[in-house]
């Protein structure tokens, strides 16, 4: 799972990247309007953290703009300005939540995992295809019943496949939601395949009836 934090309060941002990379998140972190709208339109994320007031912008004109380009990521305003109808703005326009500052990092972290969870899994906490279960929130995969062991980055991929079956990914893509935005300047894509190699060898010893397929020149695949 990949977050963006998008705060100019130095103290605050570096708080909750540390909170959140704990989790286990991908973060990553923006302080301007204009750093964070190019972030938001050259790549992708599961959940956005948008304050409102940042040098050089609004973050509700941000959220405009993530809403005009068909971005699907979920939004979360983090906001001091604890305005009615900037909250009002922000959820008639497609933020997914409000958080006023001060806030608790635990609350942080829960208002996170039900965004995810509603945005992803229609509120199950769950995700099921063919016969491999996986639960986002504590890292826990299930072949047929028994539990199966991954690595952090091998849990990261399966997750992000679980949740888009039959759906063509390129490896570039997949790089970026795994591993964040600094994937792109890999010369080669090894690390990809290596994590991939290894996964599809767990998931097929286990006796998983899915399979991430390889499509040759484009990317992979999840089938049954």
């Amino acid at each position: 799972m990949k977050l963006l934090i998008v705060e100019d309060d130095s103290s605050l941002r570096e708080l909750m990247q540390r909170a959140l990379t704990e989790e286990g998140y991908v973060v990553e972190t923006a302080s301007t309007f204009d750093e964070a709208d190019a972030k938001v339109s050259g790549y992708s994320y599961d959940c956005i953290l948008l304050d409102i007031m940042l040098p050089g912008g609004s973050g509700l004109q941000l959220l405009d703009h993530i809403k005009h380009m068909q971005k699907r990521e979920n939004v979360i305003i983090i906001s001091a300005k604890d305005s009615l109808d900037d909250k009002v703005y922000g959820l008639e326009h497609g933020a997914d939540d409000y958080l006023p500052k001060p806030f608790h990092m635990a609350e942080l972290k829960a208002r996170i995992r039900s965004v995810l969870r509603r945005g992803r899994t229609g509120g199950n906490l769950t995700i099921e295809y063919g016969n491999v279960t996986i639960q986002p929130e504590n890292g826990y995969v299930e072949v047929a019943g028994k539990q199966m062991e991954l690595l952090k980055k091998e849990f990261d991929i399966l997750l992000y496949f679980m949740q888009r079956p039959n759906h063509l990914v390129d490896k570039s893509v997949l790089a970026e939601a795994v591993w964040g935005d600094h994937a792109d300047q890999a010369d080669d894509y090894h690390f990809v395949y290596a994590q991939m190699k290894n996964l599809r060898r767990k998931l097929q010893a286990a006796g998983a009836d899915i399979e991430i397929k390889a499509v040759y020149g484009f990317g992979y695949k999840l089938v049954k």
